[in-house]
């Protein structure tokens, strides 16, 4: 039996927010594909050009806080 869209986002939206997570993260991991073979490597040259970054003194940093105040904001607004 297949189901439409429709019916499978109503199955999911009568989901539990844990399951609805769960559900995301498993449709966004099937859009990627399987992981290049150097992501590791990718990651930890990103990072550490972030940290020495930071250490340099070339970026700046923004409180927590105030980040999800802003995507709160940008939510709203969206939705508004």
């Amino acid at each position: 039996m297949t189901l439409t869209p429709e019916q499978i986002t109503a199955a999911a939206l009568a989901m539990s927010e844990d399951d609805r997570q769960d559900l995301l993260v498993q449709l966004m991991d099937s859009l990627d594909g399987p992981p290049d073979d150097d992501y590791e490597e990718a990651w930890a040259a990103e990072i550490k050009r972030r940290l020495d970054d930071y250490r340099a003194g070339r970026t700046e940093t923004i409180p927590s806080a105030e980040v999800r105040r802003k995507l709160m904001e940008g939510i709203h607004d969206e939705a508004g």
